[in-house]
């Protein structure tokens, strides 16, 4: 199975954001600071606390937030010249291939350790931090199973 694709700024930087939520220390960043921010929110409002503490957890988790969501997609996205380009992917029993116009590459199957599914993209990766996304937006839902299923049979899927 094989089919061409390029691209969509919107789409990668929206599996960008989910890429940055998958990874563990960026969960356990957020669960800290949305519990400091609750805890200080109830010493606040039960007048335990000035106001500085809770102002201090918003600005936090506002800078969280748009850190996460903005500003480092857009710079992923800034600095890769892979989503500007077009190439073909081929979806072989023993490997994947990945062309373009530069050249060819083949990954065997045991060098990714974990993919995942977003709405518009699957997340192959080689490791935590270094990945590669292949779009599904273009794809027939048969062509999106047959891709599913011989990830499922290679690749463990990430939770």
């Amino acid at each position: 199975m094989h089919f061409n694709f390029s691209y969509d700024k919107k789409n990668v930087l929206q599996a960008l954001r989910y890429h940055f939520i998958a990874q563990k220390e960026i969960r356990i960043l957020f669960i800290v600071i949305l519990l400091f921010d609750i805890a200080t929110a109830i010493l606040y409002f039960s007048h335990k606390i000035a106001p500085e503490p809770f102002l201090l957890g918003a600005l936090i988790w506002f800078c969280f937030l748009i850190a996460f969501w903005f500003l480092m997609p857009a710079a992923v996205y800034k600095k890769s010249e892979t989503f500007k380009e077009s190439f073909t992917i081929y979806f072989q029993p023993d490997y994947i291939a990945l062309e373009n116009k530069n050249g060819r590459v083949e990954w065997e199957w045991n060098r990714f350790v974990n993919y995942f599914e977003t709405p518009n993209f699957f997340h192959l990766y080689f490791s935590s931090k270094s990945f590669f996304i292949v779009p599904t937006d273009n794809l027939s839902n048969e062509e999106k199973s047959g891709i599913r299923n011989l990830l499922n049979e290679h690749i463990k899927k990430k939770k």
